[in-house]
């Protein structure tokens, strides 16, 4: 009778360890591998492993103790792997607490003209230019697209909206359309950054030549997640870092973390802006998955720059500091100045450079255009944006 009480509850037992011997090896591999293919530490992915190989070693050093605890040390598994994954979500949870929504951080409907509720910059009263048919077709960078907008807003008529009708004349394709639209002669003024070499090749090959119309000032600027110590970085520091001579944060005074850098896809302004700053500096190919084709990207990953704590991106300081607003990075300072509209506007800011209105053709419209931009209205608009003037 005892015997036959007895013998339900050891194959109970012995089944009990034999599934935990088959299953905790097989669990402890899904979660090593889930682990590492979240990108996290491998301390973490060895947690489950380790207390699979604790509790088969314990099964067969001392089965007996192990048949009256095996409860004890399943749980015991259970309980590490469950501490595994919730090390994993904390991570997760981090990595992604300064992100942006993916796309563009603002709403161009926010910053479109002749709408009462804009956040378009107005002047106080009518501007003295009124353009006519022919308008000439604007399009600008996404950093821009508050200026323009503006201008737009000051001396075009009301009824051109909506945004970006193809046959329109204000046009909104970013930087790297924007420019392949004035190549083509499809926009009569493109506003944003000095082009890359690339593209003023292909206007060139279209058989137009681009022309290029300072009309503010901006500062070029490199931001790290808030918690980096590093306040400050030397022009010859930040060269090195994009060269791939400088990999550790701990050269340039900070933690001892490696150093991710990110950059944007070629033909960007960002990008072009990064080339030209490097100078004869060889820059370095970075992996595909540091590479982001949009500023906001670039933004996100040190904020869809993961936001790890190591990471450093570029932007332009409006964009950055303004239209995204993300309270996750920090803006650095170069040389030891700082970003300020103050700085970039005096020029003592080291990374300061002009923003213009590129153009492929003169006519009566688009040099009026450019006149009035030039003129205390339109140099107020841009301070009155965001932007430091070029004629305050």
């Amino acid at each position: 009778m005892n015997d036959s009480g007895r013998k339900p509850s050891a194959v109970l037992q012995t089944a009990a360890i034999l599934l935990l011997v088959f299953a905790a090896p097989i669990a402890a591999l899904y979660l090593f591998l889930l682990t590492l293919a979240t990108g996290y530490s491998v301390l973490f992915a060895l947690l489950p492993i380790a207390a699979a190989v604790f509790c088969i070693l314990l099964i067969l050093l001392r089965p007996g103790r192990a048949r009256r605890n095996v409860g004890i040390v399943f749980a015991g598994v259970v309980l590490l792997s469950a501490v595994c994954l919730g090390v994993q979500f904390a991570h997760n949870a981090y990595d992604r607490y300064l992100t942006v929504e993916d796309g563009a951080p603002f709403d161009t409907a926010d910053y479109l003209p002749f709408v009462q509720d804009s956040k378009v910059a107005r002047l106080d009263g009518p501007a003295s230019l009124r353009l006519g048919e022919p308008l000439p077709v604007v399009d600008g960078a996404t950093a821009l697209f508050p200026v323009y907008s503006a201008f737009v807003g000051a001396v075009y008529p009301p009824d051109i909206l909506p945004l970006g009708a193809a046959d329109g004349p204000f046009q909104f394709h970013n930087t790297i359309g924007g420019y392949a639209l004035l190549a083509k002669g499809e926009v009569d003024v493109m506003f944003g950054a000095y082009p890359s070499e690339e593209q003023i090749g292909e206007a060139r090959a279209e058989g137009r030549e681009l022309r290029f119309t300072p009309i503010g000032r901006e500062g070029f600027v490199f931001f790290v997640n808030r918690n980096n110590p590093v306040e400050s970085l030397t022009s010859e520091e930040i060269r090195g870092i994009y060269s791939g001579e400088i990999t550790n944060w701990k050269e340039v005074g900070g933690r001892d973390e490696p150093i991710l850098a990110f950059q944007r896809n070629q033909g960007s302004g960002s990008q072009s802006a990064l080339v030209r700053f490097m100078g004869d500096a060889p820059l370095m190919t970075p992996p595909t998955e540091q590479v982001e084709d949009l500023m906001s990207g670039i933004i996100e990953r040190a904020s869809d720059y993961r936001n790890h704590k190591n990471a450093i991106g570029f932007s332009f300081r409006y964009y950055a500091d303004q239209l995204v607003g993300n309270k996750g990075i920090k803006l650095l300072a170069v040389d030891g100045v700082a970003p300020t509209v103050e700085n970039i506007r005096a020029g003592r800011y080291p990374l300061t450079s002009e923003f213009y209105a590129a153009t492929t053709q003169s006519t009566e419209q688009i040099d009026a255009l450019l006149e009035w931009i030039l003129s205390p209205e339109g140099q107020e608009l841009i301070e009155r944006t965001g932007y430091a003037g070029i004629n305050p």
